[in-house]
This record gives C-alpha cells, sequence and structure tokens, in this order.
C-alpha cells in the first residue's frame, strides 16, 4: 500500500470522532417546557432544546442530543411567514421535511402555534 492510497483512509480515520461529535457541538438553544400535539394526541410533554431564529422562528428537538423528538421526527421548525402566521415542518430521522401546514399565534397563550390538526407550544 503507497503513501497515496494510505492517506484518504488515515484522514478519515482521524476525523471519524468529530464526525460523532458534531451534532452533540452543534446542538445550542436552550431547555424549555414544550407541548407538540398531533394526529389528535399530545407526541411531546416535557422539556425540549428550543434554538431561535431570526425573526421569532424557532426550532424544536429532544432535550437529548441525537434522539428524535417523538417518533420518527428529530426536528419540528416554526418559521414566521408574517405577524402571528408561520409554516411548520418536522424533519424526519430518514431526512424527509414534512410541510405540517400554516400555524396561527394563539391570543390567549402567546407560547402556542396552532395549526389545522397540530398544536405548538414552547415556554
Amino acid at each position: 500500500m503507497s503513501l497515496r492510497s494510505a492517506l484518504p483512509a488515515a484522514v478519515a480515520w482521524c476525523l471519524f470522532p468529530l464526525a460523532l461529535a458534531a451534532p452533540a457541538l452543534a446542538q445550542g438553544g436552550r431547555l424549555v417546557d414544550c407541548r407538540v400535539e398531533s394526529e389528535g394526541r399530545v407526541q411531546v410533554s416535557g422539556k425540549c432544546r428550543f434554538t431561535p431564529e431570526q425573526g421569532g422562528s424557532f426550532t424544536l428537538e429532544n432535550a437529548t442530543a441525537n434522539r428524535p423528538l417523538f417518533g420518527s421526527i428529530l426536528m419540528v421548525s416554526v418559521a414566521i411567514v408574517s405577524p402571528g402566521v408561520a409554516e411548520v415542518r418536522g424533519l424526519t430521522r430518514d431526512g424527509i421535511n414534512s410541510r405540517w401546514g400554516q400555524a396561527r399565534r394563539m391570543a390567549n397563550d402567546r407560547a402556542c402555534w396552532q395549526g389545522s390538526d397540530f398544536k405548538i407550544c414552547a415556554r
């Protein structure tokens, strides 16, 4: 085996631990109390990792790194599209970015967003 053919394997081996640690290192945000309701039932009720984004948008993930938020859903994103209106999506462990639909901020509880068949709260 020549040095030239061994070099890519050596580099990959050195970078492997960084690849494993990347999701945990990348997880920012803060822990909040959250509740996600969909499919007619409570999917999440407890601590979630809340990552704020520009303009009031945010993402919710499991408080424990490298675990789904619920079922096959890794994260739920609430993207503000206009005042009081957001577009909600769920990212699955298979990499599918599923559109949940539009949600409106609830007047009686500003920490919650209500869609046609889901509700997301983060406090």
